[in-house]
């Protein structure tokens, strides 16, 4: 399972772009390991012999599979084209479903959801190597805006303005007595 920490959106301070490009290749790889366990589990209910046989559920499934793909589910439509293809109940603010396809629809989606983020987290990968071709110094921390874990926004802050707040400084006067003769 993934560990997002409950955090989508965070601002956080790394002390090198292979530090964040770090971050990025490991949230990275655990999407990607979610990706797989996912497709696995969907190819398992598309295999299931009971299901290949219903010729009503082969075509509720590729039909299912082409609005997904299409994206147009993210136009503000989810209900409309969910109920063409599978029975969904909206109570409160959660969708219910007894339908036989409606696992297969949350599979659906979360695998597209998933290739996205991927994606993108691909692009910011790639986006930080060239940052760290180019060697920007040492001395700066860098401080990203990062949404779903993929790093938006860097800001570049000098080291020594946080050094100089984190330095213990040890400050005496002596006063010596003057002898007189």
């Amino acid at each position: 399972m993934l560990n997002l920490g409950g955090l989508l959106t965070e601002i956080r301070t790394f002390y090198s772009l292979k530090e964040i490009r770090e971050n990025v290749e490991t949230e990275l790889s655990q999407y990607e390991l979610l990706l797989e366990d996912y497709s696995q589990w969907l190819g398992s209910i598309l295999r299931n012999p009971a299901s290949s046989k219903d010729p009503e559920w082969i075509k509720k499934t590729a039909e299912l599979q082409k609005v997904l793909k299409s994206g147009s589910r993210k136009s503000g439509k989810k209900e409309e084209n969910s109920s063409k293809v599978t029975e969904w109940v909206q109570f409160k603010d959660v969708l219910l479903s007894a339908d036989a396809l409606a696992e297969a629809e949350m599979l659906f989606e979360a695998v597209e959801e998933l290739k996205n983020k991927i994606g993108k987290l691909e692009k910011a990968k790639n986006s930080l190597i060239d940052l760290e071709r180019y060697g920007l110094g040492k001395d700066l921390l860098y401080v990203a805006y990062l949404h779903d874990g993929v790093p938006e926004r860097i800001f570049f802050k000098p080291k020594r303005d946080v050094d100089v707040a984190g330095k213990f400084e040890f400050e005496t006067e002596f006063s010596v007595a003057r002898q007189t003769q």
